[in-house]
């Protein structure tokens, strides 16, 4: 349960996960789909009940969040790796990577403040993925850029399950969570109320949110 200033934002939720999969989330706005991604990450302590998670966690939530609009791309790399308790050897050595994956080119070297909202979400999808963590939380930004760059985001997420990691994501994308992802979940009103492959947690969300 985790409740933010007397409402409720997730409450009875029972959600195993395991190595390897790509579970997506789905819900209206303020269903707690965030809120779940950020008790995850270690993010928000829960209020009552736990969270148990093994190995090492990157959230990559909203359009670079957690970088600096005052450091260049490159700093925000490796300030955000050495959060994550890498090296800045490790990352400088990724850099070359990081930058050919975003796309950024000498951008990579200028403010962020300079930096449009899909040039951030490309810089952050980078940089989550190059250290690869056991666990990827991506939140709402994989329908960024343009249909390539989407379909290399996808398919380096794929690399990353293939490599025995675990993936959660956020989207409102249903086609995009359709392709990559082997189980949904529907959360509504704080609640899970459908789970399962992604048809039927798709149809359970249309059914929930009649337009």
């Amino acid at each position: 349960k985790k409740s933010h200033y007397g409402f409720t934002a997730l409450e009875g939720i029972n959600l195993t996960v395991k190595s390897g999969e790509v579970v997506g989330i789905i819900g209206k706005n303020g269903s707690g789909k965030s809120t779940l991604l950020r008790v995850i990450a270690g993010i928000y302590p829960t209020d009552e009940g736990e969270c148990r998670v093994r190995g090492e966690i990157s959230l990559l939530s909203g359009l670079g969040t957690g970088f600096s609009r005052h450091l260049t791309g490159r700093e925000n790399a490796i300030l955000y790796g050495s959060i994550l308790g890498h090296s800045i050897q490790t990352m400088e050595d990724l850099m070359a990577e990081i930058i050919d994956f975003s796309e950024l080119g000498e951008f990579i070297d200028q403010p962020l403040r300079t930096y449009s909202a899909g040039m951030k979400a490309r810089l952050g999808l980078a940089v989550a993925s190059a250290i690869q963590p056991d666990i990827l939380l991506v939140d709402e930004v994989l329908g960024v850029g343009d249909p390539n760059f989407r379909e290399k985001s996808m398919d380096r997420i794929l690399g990353m399950v293939e490599d025995a990691g675990t993936v959660v994501i956020v989207s409102h994308s249903f086609a995009l969570m359709k392709k990559i992802c082997s189980r949904m979940i529907l959360i509504h009103k704080g609640k899970i109320l459908s789970e399962g492959e992604p048809e039927s947690v798709i149809a359970a969300y249309y059914e929930a949110n009649p337009k």
